[in-house]
């Protein structure tokens, strides 16, 4: 049997004024979800004046279940403090998922890499972009 090696999960931090954001690597699953919670609840209290979180997930190769509730939990955290949680760079996979599963409206989309160049303002967030999401057709 072959072993396929995986690279880890790893998450990068970079503060801001007002901001941070947290760079994606690798796959958000079971084996992750709790890590990437526990930084993102961290810069939460490390940081009274936050009023951004970015989650640049252009390097997410996978989001698995777990994956999905950690970002709803991040996502309950930022809301009670008022921080708006971003979501810059999302693969197709994870902006279907995020469609299908009805929560796509919670998250402040940032821009992709191709509408920036790869490369981030450095005097604050991205203005914010809204997308209308039709409801999903009846099943009959």
């Amino acid at each position: 049997m072959t072993d396929l090696h995986c690279p880890p999960f790893t998450l990068t931090t970079e503060p801001g004024p007002g901001t941070v954001r947290l760079r994606l690597v690798g796959d958000l699953d079971y084996d992750t979800s709790e890590q990437l919670v526990e930084r993102a609840h961290d810069c939460l209290a490390a940081e009274p004046g936050l009023r951004d979180l970015f989650l640049d997930c252009a390097q997410l190769r996978l989001c698995d279940s777990m994956g999905v509730s950690s970002l709803l939990l991040i996502h309950r955290g930022t809301s009670s403090r008022g921080v708006g949680l971003h979501l810059e760079n999302p693969p197709d996979f994870l902006r279907r998922i995020l469609d299908v599963t009805g929560i796509l409206p919670l998250f402040v989309p940032g821009p992709s890499v191709g509408e920036t160049g790869g490369a981030h303002a450095q005097d604050g967030p991205p203005p914010a972009r809204h997308e209308t999401v039709p409801p999903p057709a009846p099943s009959g």
